[in-house]
């Protein structure tokens, strides 16, 4: 027979829309977290990056500064060309290394 409409008072349903906004501002929040996230790994791998080239960079000025620095004291002799080599060889290997390292980690990573 008759069948009784069922009406919401306006207390539950000022309830199920608080609940609905609820959950559509749970979504949303976990929409942003989830973008902050990546922003704060993408900004850690490119320090990451800029940490490994700024090491390499000083590694190189440094080495190429060592090469080029004559005598320090007047009384002490020049040194000879295949000393010379010899250092310029070790500071390439040096770089060599660097760089390389860097490669294999940015492969991994």
């Amino acid at each position: 027979m008759f069948r009784k409409k069922s009406y919401l008072s306006p207390l539950e349903s000022r309830k199920q829309l608080l609940i609905a906004e609820s959950e559509l501002n749970r979504a949303h929040l976990s929409e942003e977290w989830e973008t902050i996230t990546h922003g704060v790994a993408r900004l850690a791998h490119r320090a990451k990056t800029i940490a490994a080239w700024a090491s390499s960079a000083g590694l190189l000025a440094a080495g190429v500064s060592a090469w080029r620095r004559g005598p320090s004291t007047p009384g002490t002799p020049a040194r000879s060309w295949v000393q010379k080599m010899l250092n310029g060889a070790r500071l390439a290997s040096t770089v060599w290394v660097a760089f390389r390292s860097h490669g294999e980690k940015k492969q991994r990573g």
